[in-house]
């Protein structure tokens, strides 16, 4: 698939899907709390989302029967909403996705239930500081190893690993359209970035190692060693000043 770039009236419309996703992730790191499974933040992510006039961006998609990829602890991404009730300590990745005229938002958030760790906060919040700084290299002229490159350096410099085997990507009519963007990589490699791309930047980081099994649940992947994971994912639109980011949450 050839990058697919957006023009200026698409762009607002991604914006106007990413108001309507930042909203519903803002509410659902309200509602993740111990005592609430991760089935019932699925159901109020899709009452959200539909609420507002748009439809959830991953049901359905490649099979996947739920709106919210609900990942605790070791579990990195796409982790299947169940009746696991959360706890105090755990730590819970939100990865939501809208559909709105035509056009896909994404975006995830890592949020600690209850009282955690202190490793678990400087994970979470080191996988939230390699996004902003992976943004900050969004520029036309730059390229995507520019991003992976700042985002690697950055996590491997506070002790952490970056997982290797999954990206973030392009977005648009499709939910995942290129070009892939690795966490990973050399500076001026890879695609070079131009005004009207739409990506997605989304650090995917492991306390322990960065290798994956499959999850329990079968869909999902989760860290090898079983150490904590943590991940954080905005959709940006590529501007002649720099970065755009279309899921803020004001």
């Amino acid at each position: 698939m050839a990058i697919i770039l957006k023009t200026q009236e698409e762009i607002e419309i991604i914006r106007e899907g990413g108001i309507i996703l930042a909203y519903a992730i803002k509410e659902l790191e309200k509602m993740a709390k111990p005592g609430i499974t991760t089935k019932e933040l699925d159901r109020a992510a899709e009452a959200l989302i539909l609420s507002k006039g748009a439809k959830p961006g991953f049901k359905g998609y490649n099979g996947f029967p739920y709106s919210l990829c609900a990942s605790v602890n070791e579990n990195v991404v796409h982790g299947y909403p169940s009746n696991y009730v959360l706890k105090d300590g755990d730590i819970i990745g939100l990865d939501l996705g809208v559909f709105y005229k035509n056009f896909y938002t994404d975006m995830a958030i890592t949020v600690p239930v209850g009282g955690v760790s202190f490793e678990a906060k400087r994970l979470i919040n080191v996988t939230k500081k390699a996004l902003r700084l992976g943004i900050k290299r969004v520029k036309p002229g730059n390229t995507v190893g520019d991003i992976g490159n700042t985002i690697q350096r950055f996590v491997e410099y506070q002790g952490f690993a970056v997982v290797r085997d999954l990206c973030g990507h392009g977005i648009g009519k499709n939910l995942h359209e290129d070009p892939k963007i690795p966490n990973f990589g050399k500076r001026g490699g890879g695609e070079k970035l131009v005004e009207g791309m739409v990506i997605c930047i989304e650090p995917m980081v492991s306390a322990g190692n960065y290798v994956l099994r499959k999850s329990d649940d079968g869909y999902g992947y989760a860290t090898r060693d079983n150490s904590l994971s943590a991940h954080f994912e905005h959709t940006i639109a590529i501007t002649k000043k720099g970065p755009c980011i279309l899921t803020g949450i004001n």
